[in-house]
């Protein structure tokens, strides 16, 4: 594999790379995987791609509400979640959904989209935490996560999913800090995606790689690209390896920076038009990682033209199947006073009397239309 999880970061070197964009080899790389976990990788980055298709739609469409799209990123979410160990904890911003898809969680995770708490909330049974909104904040508690693990005794690792632009926020440091001080048992994985909404990242940051920040907080730093699956895998799993390391001297935590893109905009509300030339995303889809995979699969004979298409259908029914198991949700309305306060006030305490006064006066069906 070309790279070291303890390689120098004194100056920027090409990142880690084992399969190269055609689908080849480097250095006669063969991944200590399964054949069928291969296959599995690439079924999973289809089932992605196709997801964040229908999202898209459904969002145009007025069936769920705004969304940040992850083409271009399967790559890094493939890699990384497949490993980590299932008892494992991944936190992630709001662009890292197959995460979640990888580990089954595909009907409640749409309802959640729909505008459904209970989506939500199933993903504490799959140990992945709550979609986080506002940049870098879950970084601390992830690594609080990770500390509080290591007073339970727990091996637990705790997999912290971000974009580039949260290195700019005070959580990256103080969580990263912390990390590094008390050696948690934390993987902080950065998909560099080169845009901060519009903001290239040039100008997040005068570091030459954002891997060599972890230098300041003590431990490693390595860059791989993120539009190699299996490099981002390989990295994972020696960075997973060192966390869950049995002695207090061998753990550490570590910071992997994954140089990737985002085809699309930053999220439906988005028009990237406005910051970026099309000619740039173009460059970056010739190094699409599902094609790089699906070329690497099957010139080592390990994928052939039926098994693209049986996984091609499997793929299409399960997102259909997923879309209308969401939407044949039902919801109780009032839940939306539920969890507001630890001590309801006396106004959520009037308004939820005036909601009970609609119900029985229309029904439930005149209160939850989107007319």
């Amino acid at each position: 594999m070309e790279g070291s999880l303890d390689r120098s970061r004194d100056s920027p070197d090409e990142p880690v790379r084992v399969i190269s964009a055609d689908g080849q080899p480097i250095d006669g790389y063969e991944p200590e995987l399964a054949d069928e976990t291969l296959r599995g990788m690439y079924a999973d980055m289809r089932l992605y791609r196709r997801f964040d298709e229908r999202a898209i739609s459904l969002q145009r469409q007025g069936r769920i509400g705004t969304y940040a799209s992850l083409a271009g990123q399967e790559a890094t979410q493939v890699g990384s979640t497949y490993a980590l160990a299932a008892d494992d904890w991944i936190a992630y911003q709001y662009r890292e959904h197959g995460a979640v898809l990888s580990r089954g969680a595909i009907e409640s995770y749409l309802t959640y989209w729909m505008g459904h708490e209970a989506g939500n909330a199933a993903l504490a049974d799959i140990n992945v935490f709550p979609l986080n909104i506002s940049i870098g904040s879950h970084i601390p508690h992830v690594t609080g996560m990770g500390m509080a693990a290591r007073y339970r005794d727990d091996d637990a690792v705790f997999c912290c999913h971000f974009g580039d632009g949260a290195t700019s926020e005070g959580d990256f440091h103080e969580g990263l800090n912390f990390a590094g001080v008390f050696d948690t048992p934390t993987v902080f994985i950065c998909h560099n995606n080169q845009w901060a909404i519009s903001v290239p990242r040039e100008r997040q940051t005068a570091s030459a790689t954002i891997a060599q920040k972890a230098d300041a907080y003590g431990f490693a730093g390595i860059q791989v690209d993120g539009m190699d699956p299996l490099a981002v895998y390989e990295v994972t799993r020696q960075a997973v390896r060192k966390a869950r390391a049995p002695s207090d001297e061998q753990r550490r935590p570590t910071l992997i920076e994954t140089l990737t893109y985002r085809y699309g905009a930053h999220t439906t509300a988005d028009d990237p038009s406005v910051y970026r030339e099309e000619s740039e995303v173009e460059g970056w889809r010739e190094k699409d990682p599902i094609d790089r995979l699906e070329r690497y699969l099957v010139e080592t004979g390990r994928l052939d033209d039926e098994q693209i298409e049986a996984i091609e259908t499997r793929v299409e029914e399960h997102v259909a199947e997923a879309i209308d198991a969401a939407e044949s949700f039902e919801s109780n309305p009032e839940t939306m006073f539920e969890y507001v306060y630890d001590e309801p006030t006396d106004r959520l305490v009037e308004q939820r009397e005036e909601f009970e006064k609609l119900r029985e006066r229309y029904g439930d069906e005149a209160l939850t239309r989107d007319e």
